[in-house]
Order: C-alpha cells, then sequence, then structure tokens
C-alpha cells in the first residue's frame, strides 16, 4: 500500500526522533514538536496504520513506537533529509589529511579515522591486494637529495607511494630517464609479471640498478600482501549505544569487528567513485548483524580506486551524519590526491 504525504512525514519524525533520543516516540510528543495543527488522535490513528503496514513496533501497549528495518530502509531512500558538515567539521577533515600528505598511503589509511571521529562510530577500510592488476602508471619524482619518491598505480588501485633510495650524484634528469624507462618496461604488464623481469633490468638498465631495484622491492612486498588491508577504528564507540547494554547484540557486533575475513566480505565492492551503499539488518547478508547496519563508500580519484571505507553500527544509525561525512571526506580525499 502506498503511503500518503502525511504518513511519510509522520514516520520521518519517528525515525529522526528515535535515531536521536533512542526513546519510543509517541503520538503526544509528534503533535508537539512536528505538527501543532492536527490532533493528538489522528496522529495516533497515523501510527497505527504505519503498525499494521509493517514500518512501526510497539514494545508496549501503553508505550511509543519504534521504528522497523522497513521503515529505516524507506527513511534512507527516501525520507531523511540531506545534512551537510559544518565548517570545523570540513576543516577538521582537510587538517586531518594535511598533516600526511607526504604519503598518500597514510593519507588513505587516516580515512578511517577520521570517518570514525565524527561519526561516534566503528569505522572500517578496505585496500585490495591483486597481483593480477596492470600497472597503468609509474613516477619516480625526486624528493631529497638521496631520496625519491615513487608513484605506482594499478588500473583499479593507487598501490602505494613510497620513498627509496638514489644515488646522491643522480641528476634530476637521469631520474626523469629512469622513471621514463620503467614506464616503458613495466606499464601494460600484470603486477605479478614485473618481479620475472630482474634479470632484464640488470641487462638494459645497469646504470640505474639502484633504483630499479627499489622499485622491484616494493612491487614484491605489495604482492606478498595476498591478504587485503583491512583497518578498523572506534569499535568501542559504538558499543557506548544503548542497544548494547544486550550482551547477545554485544555479542553480534563483536564477531564481526574482530574478524579481518568478515570485514573484507563486507567491504568488497566494485563500485567506483563516492558510491554509497547502506545495508540495514544485513538484508540477506549473514556478515551483517541483524541489529546493524553498514554504509559504505568506495573512493576513486582520477578514475584510480583508493579503496572502501564504511561504518557499523545499529540499526538506530545516524544515516544523515554518516552519509554527509562519508561523502565530505570522499570529495576531500579525492581532491587532494588528484592534485597530488
Amino acid at each position: 500500500m502506498k503511503l500518503s504525504d502525511r504518513k511519510k512525514k509522520i514516520l520521518q519524525y519517528v525515525v529522526d526522533d528515535y535515531i536521536s533520543t533512542a526513546q519510543p516516540v509517541s503520538s503526544k510528543s509528534i503533535t508537539e514538536r512536528y505538527m501543532q495543527d492536527i490532533s493528538s488522535a489522528t496522529v495516533r490513528s497515523e501510527l497505527a496504520g504505519l503498525e499494521e503496514m509493517g514500518y512501526l513496533t510497539q514494545l508496549h501497549t501503553s508505550s511509543g513506537r519504534v521504528p522497523s528495518i522497513e521503515a529505516y530502509k524507506l527513511y534512507v531512500s527516501e525520507l531523511m533529509d540531506k545534512s551537510k558538515l559544518s565548517v570545523k567539521e570540513l576543516g577538521f577533515i582537510k587538517s586531518s589529511f594535511e598533516e600526511h600528505a607526504d604519503n598518500l598511503e597514510s593519507v588513505v589509511q587516516n580515512a578511517v579515522k577520521v570517518i570514525s571521529e565524527l561519526t561516534d562510530y566503528t569505522s572500517v577500510g578496505y585496500t585490495a591486494h591483486n597481483a593480477n592488476e596492470k600497472i597503468v602508471k609509474i613516477d619516480i619524482f625526486r624528493y631529497k637529495s638521496n631520496q625519491a619518491l615513487l608513484l605506482l598505480v594499478t588500473e583499479n588501485i593507487l598501490i602505494r607511494d613510497k620513498f627509496i633510495e638514489i644515488p646522491e650524484s643522480m641528476s634530476d634528469a637521469q631520474i626523469t630517464e629512469a622513471s621514463a624507462m620503467l614506464s616503458k618496461l613495466l606499464v601494460g604488464k600484470e603486477l605479478g609479471e614485473t618481479i620475472k623481469l630482474t634479470d632484464i633490468v640488470a641487462q638494459e638498465f645497469g646504470t640505474y640498478r639502484e633504483i630499479f631495484d627499489s622499485v622491484m622491492s616494493a612491487i614484491e612486498e605489495y604482492i606478498l600482501k595476498d591478504k587485503a588491508d583491512v583497518v578498523m577504528e572506534g569499535h568501542e564507540k559504538t558499543l557506548k549505544n544503548p542497544e548494547y547494554n544486550d550482551a547477545e547484540k554485544v555479542k553480534n557486533f563483536l564477531s564481526v569487528v574482530t574478524s579481518k575475513d568478515k570485514l573484507t566480505n563486507l567491504l568488497v565492492n566494485d563500485n567506483d567513485n563516492i558510491e554509497i551503499n547502506i545495508k540495514i539488518g544485513g538484508e540477506g547478508d549473514d556478515s551483517v548483524p541483524e541489529d546493524c547496519s553498514l554504509v559504505t563508500a568506495t573512493y576513486s580519484a582520477s578514475g584510480v580506486k583508493m579503496g572502501t571505507y564504511g561504518v557499523i553500527g545499529p540499526l538506530r544509525m545516524d544515516y544523515q551524519k554518516v552519509v554527509s561525512v562519508l561523502e565530505g571526506v570522499g570529495k576531500i580525499l579525492e581532491d587532494m590526491l588528484k592534485k597530488k
């Protein structure tokens, strides 16, 4: 049955209030706070109708209503208002990333910490490793007299930026030449193929052997990390919510966030850009407990996939806040990486 505009508005108020207070919402509170021009009896009748339709439940006959999983689904798809991050929050994100601007890998990992700080929930992040991915870009830039920055990009992900040692006697022109030779040798090849090229490197590029050895070591180190990099921040923050006074819910939540395999399964995503994905109450995914929700975003910069990041928390999650943070972090992160 299609919901009337009034039912939708009342349902939005119920979900907003329940997210904010964790207390069942009564018809009286709705009329007093939002709909003074409508009688409490009318709102009560609309609440009863929403309950019959499966959007609300009543813990006790004399208590107010709480949203069902179906209510949260409708809320995130149609009803919730888009919220914007404050100037202070945007400043916090930018300053947090700028502190790690010299290392893109640290910037990406730092995203998880920033998301947890701003949402006050548990945040998780995933960066894939795949030896079959083809190299699309490789560059070397002088950083110090005896140190250069290696930037290696595959078709799907920025692998790393890493500082490598170079002879102090190398000129900028020689570094540029070495970078061009590496690019000619490696671009278009799979990561797994490149570590078999050591002999070719030794024969053809003896002058720059030190640089090429460093590059090969970086690629080999990456491939040997055959499991995904999964990071997590703030698992204790989610447990502060009143839902987790229930020992069984605590057990369910910890069974997910303490398992790297489960977190990886949750975060693997083929989408690009800042694609927001919301799973409420598991939605058929056994990896997510029925009393939890997962909101994720996959970030890319210049067509290169950075990874997938998200927030896991109770059904009564502040979805407006979480979505705005994931979008805000993604836009700032991608803008920074594109400039870099």
